[in-house]
């Protein structure tokens, strides 16, 4: 399993299609940064492709007002929550 951390918005940027294009039946996408902004639900549909496999740093989130806001189809992780799928991956990918 790849761990697939994407720092840009699919509002702002075409990164997000790139990332979905390098992504495999198992692998997972982190969405940080300005990417967690791709995790409210009018932006959620950019990622149908991978739904069940998404997540949102929390405290990305927190920075930008947007806590509590996700769609329900996005799992919220903090630090910690992102170490363990960092674990969990045989390699990361950053898509910028």
């Amino acid at each position: 399993m790849i761990l697939h951390i994407l720092n840009r918005s699919p509002g702002t940027s075409l990164a997000y299609r790139d990332a979905l294009a390098g992504m495999g039946p198992d692998d997972r996408l982190l969405l940080v940064e300005d990417g967690v902004l791709g995790a409210l639900a009018t932006q959620v549909p950019h990622f149908q492709t991978v739904e069940g496999r998404i997540f949102a740093l929390r405290e990305d989130l927190v920075a930008r007002g947007l806590e509590g806001r996700c769609d329900a189809g996005v799992q919220v992780v903090d630090v910690d929550g992102f170490v363990t799928l960092t674990e969990e991956a045989d390699k990361t990918v950053s898509w910028f």
